[in-house]
Order: C-alpha cells, then sequence, then structure tokens
C-alpha cells in the first residue's frame, strides 16, 4: 500500500472518527433535548432511542480504532501476522454487534403507529446489510489466516534453502 493511499485513508479515518465524537458530544445532548418534547404515549422511547443512537456510534469507533491499527500493520509491512486477527475479530464482532443495535431500533419502533411497517422492514434490511458486512469481514479473515499460513511456509522454506546453500 502506497504512502499518499495509507495517508488518504488515515484522513477519512481521522474525520470520521472526530465526527463520532462530534456527535456523542453534541449531537445526542441536542437528540435528548428534541425528545424530551414527545407525546406522553411515545415517552417511553426516549432512553432506548439515545441508548441504541450511543451504542450505533460505539460500534462504529470501534471499527474505524480497529481499521486504523490494521492500517499501521500494513504500512509496517506486519499485517500478515496473528496480532492482525486480533483487529479482524474485533470488526467483526462490532459489525455483529451493529447488526443487533439496528435489529433492537427496528424493534423499538415496530409496536403502535408512530412508524409504518414498511419502515420497520426497511430498517429489518439494513440489520441483514449489516450482518452481512459482519460476514464478509469474516470470510476475509480467513483470507487472511491462509495469507499468514503461506507467510510462515515461505519463511520456512527460504530458512531451510539457506541452510541447503
Amino acid at each position: 500500500m502506497g504512502k499518499l493511499t495509507v495517508l488518504a485513508l488515515r484522513a477519512v479515518l481521522g474525520v470520521l472518527l472526530a465526527g463520532s465524537v462530534f456527535v456523542e458530544a453534541v449531537m445526542v445532548p441536542l437528540l435528548a433535548a428534541d425528545l424530551d418534547g414527545l407525546a406522553a404515549e411515545y415517552a417511553y422511547l426516549r432512553t432506548p432511542l439515545l441508548v441504541i443512537v450511543v451504542l450505533g456510534v460505539v460500534t462504529a469507533q470501534v471499527v474505524l480504532v480497529c481499521v486504523w491499527r490494521l492500517v499501521t500493520m500494513v504500512r509496517r509491512g506486519t499485517v500478515f501476522s496473528h496480532a492482525a486477527f486480533r483487529y479482524v475479530d474485533v470488526i467483526t464482532g462490532a459489525f455483529a454487534a451493529g447488526a443487533l443495535v439496528v435489529f433492537a431500533f427496528a424493534v423499538l419502533l415496530a409496536p403502535g403507529e408512530a412508524v409504518a411497517p414498511g419502515v420497520v422492514l426497511l430498517i429489518c434490511g439494513a440489520s441483514l446489510a449489516v450482518f452481512g458486512v459482519a460476514l464478509v469481514v469474516l470470510v476475509l479473515r480467513m483470507l487472511l489466516a491462509q495469507a499468514v499460513a503461506r507467510d510462515g511456509e515461505a519463511t520456512r522454506m527460504r530458512a531451510e534453502l539457506d541452510e541447503v546453500i
């Protein structure tokens, strides 16, 4: 990966991380203030909705930090090691948790007539899509495992060849 690509990716990750901190620090309190004006019949939605928003942002932050660490490993040339699995596993877990958070949002909106059933179905579809991303990352982890195994095998074969020579 080129230096310019790493720099661009880090810039994007930094902006996204700063934006997520802004959402947690500024937007969530503003959302809480806006939700204070809910009708009495929907007042029970306030706390769960705020928790879901915060948990969604936290899962995104976890993914961003892990991707940052993996980019650092790519830059150093150490990404094909067992240390990378930790970050890939955390990313997979964060996406799975994010899928559950999105599904919880759908469940929260489902009862009553506050939201149309089609919107709830769309949110469930989004939850399925986020879970699909978790599965894609899991497949990529398997590819990383194969690459690490091949790299170890190549290192071993180079050592044997050096002994012969």
